[in-house]
């Protein structure tokens, strides 16, 4: 089975490696066509987002009118106007609690908005992932279809349940304050645009700088990571070959590099704080120094100059928001583009809906070609008959196509061309469902999951009973050491059964596979990884399993093949040689070189 895994670019943590606007920012090809489906998501939770949508204009007009009740208030104190000054008091603070209520609302509603959505966006991806073709997940990397589901998702809930509010809050917070400032003086609203000018330009120059610092420090912590990983994962390695000095000298190198780096992006993002502030402090200076000059010309009053005084500090703060949430809004719809696009890979074949009845396990590939990437072909015209309870071993050099049969029989993959047979119906007209389970496979690679044993056991068959486990467990060979434990059947395994060793691991998957009662086993080099007294055993435990089953086996140990009723030798996807063990060794042909480089001592 091919393994052509993609590159998994590293994620990186904006809150290590400095705001959106000045790291990486990972864009999305389609933005319109991604937003069109997230606004989907949007519309089965549309209570929550009208909800989300009222409490932000809500908070947005609260803030706007403060500004200006306040404004009123000084007035009223220059005035010596108390009756009006009292009831400005008790509007002041109604709209400062109204603001606290919504902004609380606001916050409550879009955590619950971006959860919905997150729950139906994982639900869909899931339900995708239990569909696909197996050549989807043998062609992309586990991680990277974990970071679609992990990752990626988390991403999008934290641009909803943060920044879809800021962003509007901010563009009607935009709007609103110029509108308002616009009001009561045009004059001074336009010089005071002057340090809005300044802080875009500002803002490009320091995130021009920022981004390459926050690069370079990226680039350094990873390779601080991949060689503390290396170090511990290969630390027997460091030690036999006495390479401790040179691994911390080189550790060394790095994390120096790295705290350079880190020092120079650590001042450059902290001076951006200060940088804004006095830009912002700079906006008062001009509203004190025009509007009193305009106060004293009567123009306005000493009220609009406080009032102004907050409005410029309103207008200027949503813009920096706007620029900062710029980054992680569009690393939400890159992370959006690549859940969709995970969900829009095609479902695995499940054409045909026939079952036999009485099945007896006859198998026949007749005149198979067969290429996992177009132009490079694993299989020509491949064709094998296995009757009924035949033993069948399929031997060869690695990359001879052995696995591909397999591959082929379970409809992991379809054929290019020719067709395969069972009991004389074509694969592809039979349940696609009914096929697997009447096929039990052992792979060289055990899996168990986190659940007890006797689950694992019953994983094939969960309708089963506890007899038919014990019995399942006694046939395999693996009663033995199940009773032994404390907790015996009812032992939960962790961490894929970490406290088992590989040979016991084996014999619960053989049990798997014999409580599935299947009419056709696939053995896929099911004591490769093992030593030859805990390979007696599996062998033991497999002669049981294969009674009354037509039975493929692909070994590159020929001793546990010498019984098999036919011995298939392959080489480069073509079937150069077939019979038993006897005949093959006296034929002295591609067999016979296999069996002498294992038992001979011949190079291989």
């Amino acid at each position: 089975m091919p393994n052509n895994q993609q590159n998994n670019p590293p994620k990186v943590d904006l809150r290590r490696h400095g705001p959106p606007m000045m790291g990486e920012v990972e864009k999305s090809k389609d933005a319109g066509k991604t937003l069109r489906r997230l606004a989907k998501y949007l519309l089965k939770s549309k209570y929550l987002f009208l909800g989300v949508f009222v409490a932000v204009i809500l908070v947005t007009i609260t803030s706007l009118i403060s500004p200006a009740i306040q404004g009123e208030v000084i007035d009223c104190i220059k005035e010596r106007s108390w009756d009006s000054f009292k009831l400005l008091l008790i509007l002041l603070l109604v709209s400062f609690l109204l603001n606290t209520l919504f902004t609380l609302a606001q916050s409550l509603l879009s955590a619950r908005l971006s959860q919905s959505i997150v729950r139906h966006m994982r639900y869909d991806l899931f339900k995708k992932i239990d569909h696909l073709s197996i050549s989807y997940l043998d062609t992309h990397s586990n991680g990277d279809v974990m970071s679609r589901m992990t990752n990626d998702i988390e991403n999008i809930s934290n641009t909803v349940s943060q920044s879809l509010g800021s962003l509007v809050s901010g563009v009607l917070t935009i709007i609103g304050t110029v509108a308002i400032m616009f009001y009561y003086c045009w004059q001074l609203t336009l010089i005071t645009m002057v340090t809005v000018v300044i802080t875009v330009f500002v803002t490009k120059v320091m995130s021009t700088k920022m981004r390459s610092v926050f690069r370079r420090r990226a680039k350094a912590l990873g390779e601080l990571n991949g060689h503390s990983e290396e170090m511990i994962t290969g630390y027997r390695t460091v030690l036999a070959n006495n390479r401790q000095e040179k691994t911390k000298t080189e550790f060394a190198e790095i994390s120096d590099r790295l705290t350079k780096e880190g020092i120079h992006a650590e001042i450059l993002g902290g001076s951006m704080g200060p940088i804004m502030n006095c830009i912002s402090n700079l906006s008062f200076v001009i509203v004190a120094a025009f509007g009193g000059y305009f106060a004293l010309k009567e123009f306005i009053t000493i009220g609009i100059i406080s009032a102004f005084i907050i409005y410029a500090k309103q207008f200027s703060r949503p813009i920096n928001d706007i620029a900062n949430l710029y980054g992680s809004l569009q690393t939400a719809l890159a992370g959006a583009e690549r859940v969709f696009g995970l969900m829009d890979q095609p479902d695995e074949n499940n054409s045909g809906s026939e079952k036999i009845e009485n099945m007896q396990g006859n198998i026949s590939f007749r005149h198979i070609d067969f290429s996992y990437i177009p132009g490079k072909q694993v299989l020509y015209d491949f064709s094998l008959d296995v009757k009924s309870g035949q033993k069948i071993a399929l031997v060869g050099a690695t990359g001879s196509g052995k696995t591909t049969i397999v591959n082929l029989l379970m409809r992991f993959y379809l054929a290019d061309s020719g067709e395969i047979l069972i009991d004389g119906k074509n694969i592809l007209d039979l349940d696609r469902d009914w096929l697997r389970k009447n096929t039990a496979i052992v792979l060289q690679d055990t899996v168990l999951f986190s659940d007890t044993i006797e689950n694992n056991i019953k994983y094939s068959n969960p309708d089963a009973d506890k007899a038919a486990v014990v019995k399942a467990a006694q046939t395999s060979n693996c009663a033995q050491f199940i009773n032994r434990l404390k907790g015996g059947y009812q032992t939960y395994l962790r961490q894929a059964g970490e406290n088992l060793s590989h040979g016991q691991k084996q014999l619960i998957n053989i049990a798997r596979a014999v409580i599935a009662d299947p009419k056709i086993l696939i053995l896929d080099e099911a004591t490769s990884s093992v030593d030859t007294r805990t390979e007696q055993g599996i062998q033991d435990a497999l002669v049981n399993l294969m009674k009354n089953r037509t039975s493929l086996i692909i070994a590159h140990r020929l001793s546990t093949i010498q019984d098999a009723d036919v011995i298939v030798v392959m080489e480069k996807g073509r079937v150069v040689e077939t019979g038993t063990h006897e005949e093959l060794l006296e034929k002295q042909g591609a067999y016979y070189s296999l069996y002498m480089a294992q038992f001979a001592g011949n190079k291989t």
